[in-house]
């Protein structure tokens, strides 16, 4: 029962992240393992737990949905698909022990994108231009990172597209919402078709990032920005160093 309680916090605060700022998945799947659930079926199940709530952003997004640059949309789909499909097999055929290795630095490039994506975007943005082919390229490898574990990933395809589209950031939300989804979503399948869900850890966080989706969209209307984003970058920092300490600082000490 006490495990379940704290999967269904976390699912609140994943799902309140997820509406604010993002990162959800930075609180959700500690929270699977702390709950028991093996890295990499930790990570399938958050995945599955934190996947309505995007999908309902991307329904809402529905009306924006346009072109990036040069590239439809249409294709920004087909190689955001294929992507996440391949990362989530890649996901499915990695050993918990080098999860486990690998985690902390997946959880500190979700960090960085966080902190400094959109300023990486405006000051690459004032240098380059790329070609619409190596922005479909780039996008099929954020899908396979979106399928793998995905913290961020929006983030990190807004600032990719700010090299091929000038407009404000704010209309490529539409546009990142779907894609996010489309790899969460074929990530899903494969995950469930697999036996990689613990449904009831999953259920349960599932509930409680729907009710902190909700509370985080009424609560990002009245919080300053600049706190929002402060708090979550404190959290996401501090659960990153973590990663680093529990997988790292075992070996150092044996030196």
């Amino acid at each position: 029962m006490n495990t379940m309680i704290l999967v269904l916090l976390a699912g609140v605060v994943a799902g309140a992240m997820n509406a604010l700022a993002g990162g959800g998945s930075f609180v959700s799947l500690p929270a699977m393992i702390a709950a028991g659930v093996p890295p990499v079926q930790a990570n399938a199940s958050s995945t599955v737990a934190l996947f309505p709530g995007g999908l309902a952003s991307a329904w809402a997004y529905r009306d924006g949905l346009r072109p990036v640059g040069a590239v439809s949309l249409r294709a920004l789909l087909g190689v955001t698909v294929c992507g996440g499909l391949a990362g989530a097999l890649l996901l499915l055929r990695t050993s918990s022990a080098a999860f486990t290795f690998v985690l902390p630095w997946l959880l500190l490039a979700a960090s960085i994108a966080l902190a400094f994506g959109r300023r990486i975007g405006e000051a690459m943005r004032a240098r380059f231009h790329v070609h619409a082919r190596a922005v479909l390229a780039v996008q099929f490898a954020l899908g396979v990172y979106g399928g793998y574990f995905g913290g961020a990933v929006g983030i990190m395809m807004m600032a990719m597209w700010g090299l091929l589209d000038s407009c404000e950031l704010k209309e490529l939300n539409a546009p990142r919402t779907l894609l996010v989804s489309a790899a969460n979503m074929v990530a899903v399948v494969a995950f469930i078709i697999a036996n990689a869900v613990h449904w009831h850890e999953t259920l349960a966080m599932l509930i409680g990032a729907v009710i902190g989706g909700y509370g985080g969209a009424h609560l990002g209307r009245r919080a300053s920005p600049q706190l929002i984003r402060t708090v979550t970058l404190l959290a996401t920092s501090c659960i990153t160093l973590a990663f680093f300490i529990k997988a790292y600082a075992p070996a150092l000490l044996q030196r």
